[in-house]
């Protein structure tokens, strides 16, 4: 039986990290992807719709973290937020960043 799982991944501008999660991700069988960012100049900036969606959602950095609990608290009762611990050293589909969110991410698939 595959259970379903919406994952959202957020990093600051929504440029390279959490869309190349996204996309690294969006394949496997029974997972739903989305990805925004926390800063006031994202690409796709996060959207409340999107923390009621997910079921984990996955932060690069510890930074992320505080600045989605701090503006978006009372949306994520409940929510697993999860730190990758992933700095901002990387391009779109970097070789070595999707080696990291491979072996980051899939403990909790």
């Amino acid at each position: 039986m595959i259970i379903h799982k919406n994952l959202l991944f957020l990093c600051s501008a929504n440029r390279w990290r959490s869309p190349t999660a996204e996309q690294i991700f969006a394949d496997l069988p029974g997972v739903e992807t989305d990805s925004a960012g926390l800063s006031a100049d994202a690409d796709v900036r996060i959207s409340t719709e999107q923390i009621l969606w997910a079921d984990i959602i996955f932060v690069m950095e510890a930074k992320h973290k505080g600045k989605l609990q701090q503006k978006y608290r009372k949306h994520l009762n409940g929510k697993r937020v999860i730190t990758l611990g992933i700095p901002d050293n990387y391009t779109f589909m970097q070789a070595e960043l999707v080696q990291l969110l491979e072996s980051k991410v899939a403990s909790f698939l």
